[in-house]
């Protein structure tokens, strides 16, 4: 199965906002994500579907926009 890099913009603006979508994609399990807080990206590898991925970064309460695959 091939695992897709995705890069979404999300707006976050403090630790306190990357934690929250730390803890979002720790609990969606079987996810590998980096996030660069000052770029307000968030790179997530998985297999699973853009519209999960999305859905649950929207669970922050902030702004996401998806940039595609890398």
């Amino acid at each position: 199965l091939t695992t897709f890099k995705h890069e979404f913009e999300v707006a976050m603006t403090c630790e306190g906002c990357s934690g929250a979508v730390t803890r979002i994609l720790n609990k969606l399990g079987d996810v590998k994500f980096e996030i660069d807080l000052p770029k307000k990206l968030v790179w997530i590898e998985s297999d699973k579907d853009v519209d999960v991925l999305m859905t649950a970064l929207q669970k922050s309460g902030k702004e996401v926009k998806y940039n595609g695959t890398k």
